[in-house]
């Protein structure tokens, strides 16, 4: 933390800060009667004098940018936030009805925990709000998360934690043990630095840190995407003559740095973009792009591996593919589809990929993949070398760039296993049919965005192209029938390769 703490402001002036201007409606029902003791009655009765409130949290609904929205909160000048049985009740109710009405929820906090007064019964209340939150998720229902100064406790260790998106305000306090209550029993003081929504957002465990001003624009965005409608109709893009170049020709120009990765793809042809971060379970690799984005008004959770972020030093790792994996988990939940953007020169060969598990996460995300109820569509960006291209690769429709290609290794590194020598990488490249031109042959790749004639020269106007194509192309997965879908999926993977 920094010496000067930052701002602590109620729950009801971030509700004035998001909130459109009068349309905030209060869920607030009578609070059920927790006995307690004399001492514990008259906290409750201060606490409410102080704070103009009758409880440590606030729920309702009102419209954010026009959009409808659950809300629930709690207020750290009421008992510091804490969580008793009466609020917790509050919580699940203002939760149940947001599902059982169909409106996404947004939550935030601001709480020290559970409410010591109350004891063990108190802790326990963490368990049904949890439950709550999972039936919310389960009926594919967005999820947003708030983390306000200070965050702790059991609170962050329940619904703090759960959300499909979770961010905090800047120089936020938040973590799961009290600087207090850990000096007190270590008779330190904890870490500086450790428990700030910044440090948090850094190690993979935060989405991002914004001030409560510009709060309301990314729920806007986040909704935009998440709401967005699952039934769309696409002018068709026609297809392109596509021209007959060399294996080795589209390797040598897909390592361009000029060439446009997935940020550029995003960029010129998504809207509604919402970067996501990092596991959620405190890893982050800049190498893997997670965000939420809408192309020509399809909804998608964008993973994308980043051309930009990968170098010789700090290749691709476990934790990027463990990042993808979210991705997947979060498609699924939400019911939207999925778009990986393979571009990679091949992942970490190092000792810590291999103690990271490297090899297992690429299996995860290729049984995830395979079997995700998610519609999926896969784009072969530019190079696809190895299992961290295959990791990402299997999808119900595939699109490719034309300079797009894939390979079990480098084709330097094929033809040194082949010929003891990397000089005959172009012949290897052709002999294994890498490129966009023999992965359609082999049904691979359904579909080719012809660049004009490198989309390195060209990045808005391929990506332009690139983005129309995806957009077609979802549409088409989203209206397809599930089961019929899935088993075309599995159809196409069981039969590659095989005569006829």
């Amino acid at each position: 933390m920094t010496d000067e703490a930052p701002d602590r402001p109620s729950v009801l002036q971030l509700l004035e800060t998001v909130v459109d201007d009068g349309t905030f409606e209060s869920w607030d029902q009578p609070l059920v009667s927790v006995p307690g003791s004399t001492s514990y009655d008259a906290a409750l009765t201060k606490a409410r004098e102080r704070s103009g409130l009758d409880e440590s949290v606030l729920t309702g609904k009102g419209l954010v940018r026009g959009r409808p929205v659950a809300l629930i909160g709690c207020d750290f000048s009421f008992l510091a936030g804490s969580i008793g049985v009466a609020a917790a009740e509050r919580l699940v109710s203002a939760v149940e009805r947001a599902t059982a009405e169909g409106l996404p929820l947004l939550a935030t906090t601001a709480s020290g925990g559970t409410r010591m007064q109350e004891g063990t019964i108190a802790f326990l209340q963490m368990v049904k709000i949890t439950a709550a939150i999972t039936a919310h998720k389960a009926a594919g229902l967005p999820y947003l998360v708030y983390l306000r100064h200070p965050t702790t406790g059991g609170v962050f260790a329940s619904w703090g934690s759960l959300g499909h998106v979770t961010i905090a305000q800047p120089q936020a306090l938040v973590g799961f043990l009290g600087p207090r209550v850990y000096e007190a029993l270590y008779d330190a003081p904890f870490p500086e630095g450790v428990q700030t929504a910044e440090n948090l957002h850094r190690c993979g465990l935060l989405d991002g840190v914004i001030p409560a001003e510009g709060l309301a624009g990314l729920i806007d965005r986040a909704l935009a995407v998440l709401m967005a409608p699952r039934r769309l109709e696409v002018p068709r893009v026609p297809d392109e003559d596509l021209p007959d170049v060399e294996a080795w020709e589209s390797v040598t120009r897909s390592r361009d740095e000029r060439r446009p990765g997935v940020r550029a793809l995003l960029r010129h042809a998504a809207t509604d973009v919402v970067p996501l971060n990092g596991t959620g379970e405190g890893e982050s690799d800049p190498s893997l792009l997670l965000a939420l984005a809408r192309f020509s008004g399809a909804p998608c959770v964008v993973l994308g591996q980043d051309r930009a972020r990968q170098t010789t030093a700090d290749p691709l790792g476990p934790a990027a593919l463990r990042t993808a994996r979210r991705g997947m988990r979060l498609a699924e939940e939400l019911g939207l589809p999925l778009v990986t953007v393979i571009d990679t020169a091949g992942a970490a060969l190092s000792p810590a990929a291999e103690e990271g598990g490297l090899a297992g996460e690429i299996a995860r995300c290729l049984a995830d993949l395979i079997t995700t109820r998610s519609p999926t569509v896969s784009v072969l960006l530019g190079q696809g070398s190895g299992g961290a291209a295959l990791a990402l690769l299997p999808a119900d429709r595939v699109v490719a760039a034309q300079h797009g290609w894939l390979s079990p290794l480098p084709p330097e590194g094929a033809s040194a296993i082949v010929h003891r020598t990397a000089e005959k990488a172009p012949q290897m490249a052709a002999e294994q049919g890498v490129r966009s031109a023999d992965l359609a042959a082999a049904g691979i790749v359904d579909r080719i965005v012809v660049e004009h004639p490198d989309a390195a020269e060209e990045s808005e106007a391929f990506c332009t192209r690139m983005g129309a194509t995806l957009s077609q192309e979802l549409a088409a997965v989203l209206g397809a029938g599930t089961e019929e879908r899935l088993a075309a999926r599995w159809k196409r993977y069981r039969t590659l390769g095989l005569p006829g």
